[in-house]
């Protein structure tokens, strides 16, 4: 019989669960360049939706995974996704074209939904409310250890053997998390708790979750925040090499920017617990709100460029640290309603999310005109309205009995 974790081991198999999104997209930053001179170099910004096809991905195939997992067992469910997520990364590496290169990593994408939405309700499993939360902060903060080191892994890997290589350790990194899932923790869900997957069943349980208020905006307030997040991911890259350009030192930037801004993770593992979920987003989009602000003004003065890039060092590292401080809180107020369809929760607000985060982030990579204001305009509209959304859910929230 396998032996339960010690919650340290429980956090960290968690969070490598999670680091495979992270992994999947970052190491590919670096790659852009030789992607779009090999498959579409009369439109380079093409090359920026080998991001969001496989973001795409994940978002759809996160509408089943959670309620298989509720159907059948949360191990069985990552095993498969990983299975699927490793085929998938060696099909990448033989692709002739752009399209079946876009086509691998949207299947990928589809793999990869699977530990994602299941660790997510593996923790709801175990944890609820603020000690969810807190749960969830550990995870981020080792998380972000993954985006700190991709973009460099990712460049190194490149300088070995060309593209293709990173392929190969997406295929190592999750033969690696999932073998762990699988020889070191027990199964969440016993049978007694599980529900048939039933087309009905589904539809019930998304019905439950749009109709539910605060469920409901606080699906789109994360769909605004990881739109600003995946857009900004998407355009980093040709920002740094185009704009300032700095693309040998851009995985040293991101890593620096992604270390500092672990913190906000342990920050808000105390913070949450002393003042809540609800006000410290909006605390921090309110931030975000300001800051942004700033930077559209200063992109539109004009300011000499090394003066830009210190703005946007800055900038950049808000937005980061502003993830910290809201995702993670965003995961737990949804799903604190939702414990009894854990999974197929956790699929229903993941899958809309993530999809309305790529509908508006792949438009904003590709508005990519040599400088960052499109991508600065575009975090400001998409920051207020998240803002808009949090206050109208606070006011819901605060009417709804106790």
């Amino acid at each position: 019989m396998t032996s339960q974790p010690s919650r340290g081991e429980f956090i960290a198999m968690i969070a490598m669960l999670f680091a495979s999104i992270a992994f999947s997209i970052d190491a590919m930053l670096p790659a852009l360049p030789e992607l779009a001179g090999q498959f579409t170099p009369d439109d380079p910004n093409k090359a920026q939706l080998v991001v969001t096809s496989f973001v795409l991905g994940m978002g759809l195939g996160t509408l089943f995974t959670g309620p298989l997992s509720d159907a059948v067992g949360r191990k069985p469910i990552v095993l498969f996704g990983a299975s699927l997520y490793i085929v998938t990364a060696y099909l990448a590496t033989l692709a002739p074209d752009l399209e079946t290169l876009l086509g691998a990593r949207f299947v990928q994408g589809v793999g990869a939904a699977a530990p994602r939405v299941v660790a997510l309700a593996i923790v709801r499993d175990l944890y609820a409310g603020r000690g969810m939360a807190r749960i969830m902060s550990f995870v981020m903060m080792i998380f972000t250890l993954v985006p700190a080191i991709a973009p460099s892994l990712g460049a190194l890997l490149i300088n070995l053997s060309g593209w293709e290589t990173i392929f190969y350790a997406f295929m190592f990194f999750s033969a690696v998390s999932a073998l762990w899932l699988w020889v070191r923790l027990p199964e969440t869900l016993p049978a007694d708790n599980r529900r048939p997957f039933r087309v009905a069943t589904m539809t019930a349980a998304m019905k439950e979750v749009v109709l539910h208020p605060v469920v409901r905006l606080c699906i789109f307030v994360q769909g605004l925040a990881f739109g600003t997040l995946f857009a900004t991911i998407s355009s980093i890259q040709p920002i740094y090499e185009v704009t300032f350009d700095k693309a040998d030192s851009f995985p040293t930037y991101f890593a620096v920017i992604a270390l500092l801004a672990m913190s906000a993770s342990y920050l808000n593992s105390v913070l949450v617990v002393r003042i809540g979920m609800r006000k410290l987003v909006t605390v921090m989009l309110t931030a975000q709100l300001a800051i942004s602000a700033v930077m559209v003004s200063l992109l539109a003065i004009g300011l000499p460029l090394n003066v830009l890039f210190v703005a946007f060092l800055f900038w950049q590292l808000s937005l980061f640290f502003q993830a910290g401080l809201t995702l993670g809180n965003l995961n737990a107020i949804a799903m604190e309603p939702m414990g009894h369809i854990a999974g197929m929760a956790a699929s229903i607000t993941g899958a809309i999310s993530t999809v309305l985060a790529v509908v508006l982030a792949a438009p904003i990579g590709l508005m990519f005109d040599g400088t960052p204001m499109p991508l600065a305009l575009s975090v400001l509209v998409l920051t207020f309205g998240a803002l808009a959304l949090m206050r109208l859910m606070n006011r819901i929230e605060d009417r709804l009995p106790a």
